[in-house]
């Protein structure tokens, strides 16, 4: 699978997983050939790369959509937000996924090239701060003592230095798990905790996979790392949820908090890009609008689709593979916005 896209039904694999798990490897794609599916008289490939964080989410939509258009084909690749956007700005790619924002130097790579893209928020993620269950004595970290403990220079080494008129901290070094430098969750945690992207300690261990993050915290008693919170539901019998307090109170990141932006400042959008010259062809066009059209019949998953509520494929994917729906509003402001792109592309 490593070397060869393949892709298929989405019910053919346990999306939330499978998919987040894979997201956090050295995947180099999910594409490949259908089997079987609709024939909608649609075809053509359309490229997809960038965020491993979001692939899951881009590769279930990619599949729903590829099961009701079975002659397109839509490799789904995992190469990283940073290594994503250099093949798209070369225009290597149509669509990219994103954990953040479009950089500066990026869009400066992109107008070299002549690229121009439409930025779209298609999920919500949460990023989880996590200790070991053994760990008893902390229940919730405020914002500013995550700063205190992760930011470059910082002197705080043992449990005991962050809150040392707490008795109840011991004093043992802390263990630090964390994602490397060249993730988007790297990127927005350092941002949002330590008040600059890259502004963190150089001792503590970081990885390209939050898998191995899991597995370090769940290993040591006096561990604290961060990631994903997809990933602490995978294994939250193995691990423990810190609470994060942002001055407004104590807030652990779930489905309520983070689709009604209660848990801050770790909620964050999730960003698909599509070349605007792409959506010179329809089966791009019409990729692109499946992601904010109704979900169908076939998804009905209980857990995912609560009582009275109308998801948009986007949004059902997203709460599909772990992640968080974006709000209705959002949905139609991003699909106001492709309207717009599509019809000034086909003036």
């Amino acid at each position: 699978m490593a070397n060869e896209p393949i892709t298929g039904r989405a019910d053919a694999v346990s999306r939330r997983h499978v998919l987040l798990g894979a997201a956090g490897t050295a995947l180099s794609g999910l594409a490949g050939c259908l089997a079987r599916g609709e024939d909608s008289g649609l075809d053509g490939e359309i490229r997809m790369d960038g965020s491993n964080t979001v692939l899951p989410h881009g590769a279930v939509v990619s599949e729903e959509f590829q099961w009701r258009n079975n002659r397109v084909v839509i490799p789904v690749r995992g190469s990283g937000t940073g290594a994503g956007f250099q093949r798209f700005c070369a225009g290597e790619t149509h669509v990219q996924n994103a954990s953040r924002p479009i950089l500066e130097d990026e869009r400066d790579l992109c107008g070299q090239h002549g690229i121009e893209y439409l930025e779209l928020e298609t999920a919500l993620d949460g990023l989880a701060v996590i200790a070991n269950p053994d760990n008893d004595w902390c229940e919730s970290l405020t914002v500013e003592e995550l700063a205190a403990i992760w930011e470059s220079g910082s002197d705080v080494e043992t449990w005991s230095d962050v809150r040392p008129d707490d008795p109840d901290f011991p004093d043992e070094e802390i263990e630090l798990y964390g994602r490397d430098p060249a993730s988007g969750t790297f990127d927005y945690f350092t941002e949002e905790i330590t008040g600059e992207i890259g502004n963190i300690r150089s001792d503590y261990s970081a990885s390209a996979d939050t898998n191995v993050i899991v597995r370090g915290v769940r290993g040591s008693e006096y561990a604290l790392g961060f990631g994903g919170a997809g990933y602490y539901y995978e294994n939250e019998d193995e691990l423990k949820l810190l609470g994060v307090d942002d001055g407004d109170g104590v807030v652990k990141p779930k489905r309520e908090t983070i689709e009604s932006g209660e848990y801050q400042p770790l909620t964050r959008p999730l960003y698909t890009y599509f070349r605007t010259d792409a959506f010179e062809r329809e089966e791009v066009r019409a990729f692109a609008r499946f992601y904010f059209e109704a979900i169908d019949g076939e998804a009905t998953d209980a857990e995912i689709v609560e009582p009275g509520e109308e998801l948009t494929w986007t949004q059902w994917a997203a709460r599909r593979v772990g992640y968080y729906a974006i709000p209705d509003e959002q949905v139609r402001a991003s699909a106001e916005k492709l309207e717009d792109a599509i019809a000034e592309e086909r003036e």
